[in-house]
């Protein structure tokens, strides 16, 4: 019985995180990520059934939005075209690149929700000090990789994956000295799972491409890692040992991450992306552009002033159910899956069968949060196994290989997609 509720759970925060990062293609960069982010904390805390949980959601969604919004600042557009390469070499390199790049997005995403989960009043994760490191151990490792040794994975554009490898490996460091193993454990599986998503979305990818197949190949890559990052962020949770009742955030606590999470981020999302001059620019090619351009603004507006309202309503209260974490998960959600519709044209009457399938996966995903009442028993697991980890990580890089095969058997030649000269 446990393994079939951990399976619902595993399943729910996966396709809640996939929709959204599906989402996120509409809008890219670090604000997309951050939103989709949040949502899959939020999902994270909706099936936990723990209720001393329920009373941090915003931190965890917080914590989540920042991590997975992190590797945002990451170029990976010509890594994606390596893996359409007609030899084994290249298309193996930007397969595994992937592989890294999406584990950083995991790494950080479900590292830094570990350690929010892990802070108790007795051991106080001490933030200042771990985001101190995290900075400077980015830096170092961008100027150590990038400016000394120069391996530069996507010349010549933005090579800030140093960046965020730094940042990453400082955050183990530190959960290490502090022996917050259940948090490590997070972050790895939240890596593995991001890391495997991107590499397979690609695989997706290319053979949807060559296939010639009428949908959206784009969106399945950024609904894979979604999906698998958030498979692998949540069986990190919930097979890991916490610690028995975590206190409540403090008043000002929630509100700075309320305000982070439900207006900051969303209104950078709105200015980057949704005003009238930019849904303009995006929909130029639609008769009355300016009348489309100005009715799907005020739309956004409205909705956005719906979704913050409402959940800032809610935050009246001292204490949260899991109606309130419910609430406020479908809320951002249903929040974010108009904001894609509005974006790529509804209101001039253009509509995608994707977004349709967005939809499709929030209505499952309410089935099945429906369909069992969470009250579940975490894992007991509190050690680090780097032996078995070592052994996934090298299956992992063996499958990778396997897909390269397959993708560069199933195309011809398709243009210079190289990073590294061949014959």
């Amino acid at each position: 019985m446990k393994s079939t509720n951990m399976g619902k759970q595993l399943l729910i925060v996966a396709m809640a995180l996939a929709t959204a990062w599906a989402i996120r293609g509409q809008f890219g960069h670090e604000q997309g990520a951050a939103w989709a982010g949040a949502i899959g904390g939020l999902a994270l805390v909706l099936v936990s059934g723990r209720k001393d949980w329920y009373n941090k959601m915003m931190l965890i969604a917080l914590a989540s939005a920042v991590g997975w919004g992190a590797g945002g600042m990451i170029s990976y557009g010509k890594v994606v075209g390596y893996g359409f390469a007609d030899n084994f070499i290249n298309a193996y390199y930007g397969l595994a690149m992937l592989f890294v790049i999406g584990g950083l997005f995991g790494l950080l995403g479900g590292g830094l929700v570990g350690l929010t989960l892990d802070s108790t009043k007795e051991n106080k994760v001490r933030w200042g000090a771990l985001l101190s490191e995290m900075a400077v151990g980015g830096l170092i490792s961008y100027y150590f990789l990038i400016e000394q040794i120069g391996f530069k994975m996507t010349p010549p554009r933005s090579e800030a994956w140093a960046v965020c490898l730094g940042a990453g490996l400082a955050m183990l460091w530190y959960m290490a000295r502090e022996k917050r193993n259940s948090a490590i454990r997070v972050a790895f599986y939240a890596m593995l799972g991001g890391g495997i998503g991107f590499s397979f979305g690609n695989f997706l990818h290319v053979l949807g491409n060559t296939w010639h197949i009428p949908f959206n190949t784009w969106n399945i890559m950024e609904y894979s890692i979604g999906f698998f990052g958030g498979w692998g962020m949540a069986y990190g949770v919930f097979s890991s040992k916490w610690p028995k009742e975590i206190p409540s955030a403090k008043k000002w606590e929630n509100w700075s991450a309320l305000l982070i999470v439900v207006l900051f981020i969303p209104l950078i999302v709105y200015r980057e992306s949704l005003t009238s001059a930019h849904i303009a620019r995006r929909l130029e090619s639609l008769p009355n552009i300016e009348s489309v351009a100005s009715t799907s603004t005020l739309m956004v507006l409205l909705v956005l002033l719906v979704m913050v309202v409402s959940i800032f309503w809610k935050f009246k209260k001292q204490e949260f159910s899991q109606k309130d974490v419910l609430v406020t998960f479908f809320t951002m959600f249903i929040a974010y899956t108009f904001m894609s519709y509005a974006v790529t044209g509804i209101f001039g009457g253009e509509m995608h069968l994707n977004h349709h399938l967005y939809v499709l996966n929030i209505l499952m995903i309410l089935v099945l949060i429906r369909s069992k009442r969470f009250h579940f028993s975490f894992g007991e697991v509190d050690k680090i196994d780097l032996k078995k980890w070592l052994f996934y990580l090298i299956i992992v890089l063996l499958v990778i290989a396997i897909w390269a095969v397959i993708a560069i058997n199933v195309h011809g030649d398709m243009g210079d997609r190289n990073r590294f000269p061949i014959g």
